[in-house]
């Protein structure tokens, strides 16, 4: 496994009248944080487990256990709250399902599978259309959602920026944001990222990771974007073509001065390639872990795989032209 924690510059973040700008990012002298990390070299790509995650089935949520409240979510869109298990562990949960009003929490887990299969961290997060709460009236029945666990051996520390961490203009960084435009990821603000500190034995690591990426799978609107859409994510165009070394994209969110003028035809490629390793099996899997039915599933992975030859043919159309 190769860790990419290399590379520092920062971007300044200007904030405009009706979107976010995000300029050429400049060389930084600022000190390497130690041991940190965004992205790993997957090792054996097509055996990764995309339903359970990285995580696995052991740190699961027990689709027939009790939940006990612990406290219920005060803001956000989507219903939620704290709960116990009857291990004692603590979870997150966001609720909301396929084809609901605004389906964060499939989405949510279908994207963190996708980028955990191809490399990027993710704090173990898992699906469960619906579950057992114990609260003071007794015990019922309550809509699923998205579980997030909560651990001694990953703890949340902190946020970290888009314009300044220390993998601003590597491929990994740039990787990431070619994906998430893939995704028509819409929410992309800096209180989203979190910053982990993992701890295994003796080792400690930060993990530095995009979190709470339920706002996608949809269109691209900056106001009121539809999310987990399969008629809109087929719709929206995704690549407009190449101008003066720079991919131009259709993505019109309210971070798109992410991607204006910044990413190359390589790095869309690089991007494109990991996530095209994938088997048809993972996508599958992937999207069967955030409770989607295959018919749905499909229609998603269908436009994904079309995005990913968009991004593929960059390099050869390149290629092409510089021979010419």
């Amino acid at each position: 496994m190769k860790t990419i924690s290399i590379g520092i510059a920062a971007l300044s973040l200007t904030i405009g009248a009706g979107c976010a700008g995000v300029k050429v990012p400049k060389a930084s002298t600022t000190p390497k944080p130690p041991a940190a990390s965004l992205w790993t070299e997957p090792a054996n790509l097509a055996d990764r487990d995309l339903y359970y995650g990285p995580w696995g089935a052991e740190h699961a949520p027990d689709p027939n256990g009790v939940f006990t409240l612990v406290e219920l979510k005060h803001t956000g869109v989507n219903l939620g709250m704290t709960v116990k298990d009857d291990k004692g562990r603590e979870w997150s949960v966001k609720q909301s399902y396929p084809g609901g009003l605004d389906p964060e929490a499939p989405v949510e887990v279908v994207l963190s599978r996708l980028l955990s299969g191809v490399g990027y961290h993710q704090p173990p997060i898992y699906y469960l259309p619906a579950f057992r709460l114990k609260d003071d009236f007794g015990t019922k029945v309550e809509a699923g959602g998205r579980f997030r666990l909560k651990g001694d051996s990953l703890k949340e520390i902190g946020n970290w920026k888009w314009e300044d961490n220390p993998f601003v203009g590597t491929m990994p960084y740039q990787g990431l944001i070619v994906l998430l435009t893939m995704f028509n990821s819409t929410d992309l603000k800096n209180a989203n990222n979190s910053l982990y500190e993992y701890r295994d034995g003796d080792l400690v690591q930060q993990w530095y990771m995009p979190r709470d990426l339920g706002s996608a799978l949809g269109d691209t609107n900056p106001i009121a974007p539809r999310k987990g859409h399969p008629d809109s994510f087929e719709k929206t165009p995704y690549i407009l073509g190449v101008s003066n070394g720079h991919v131009q994209f259709a993505y019109n969110g309210w971070y798109k001065n992410l991607t204006r003028d910044r990413i190359t035809p390589e790095e869309v490629a690089w991007a494109s390639d990991l996530l095209g390793g994938l088997t048809d099996k993972q996508w599958a899997d992937a999207f069967r872990a955030g409770g989607y039915e295959p018919a749905v599933a499909n229609r998603f992975i269908a436009k994904l795989k079309e995005k990913i030859e968009q991004g593929r043919a960059l390099v050869t159309r390149t290629a092409d032209r510089d021979q010419q």
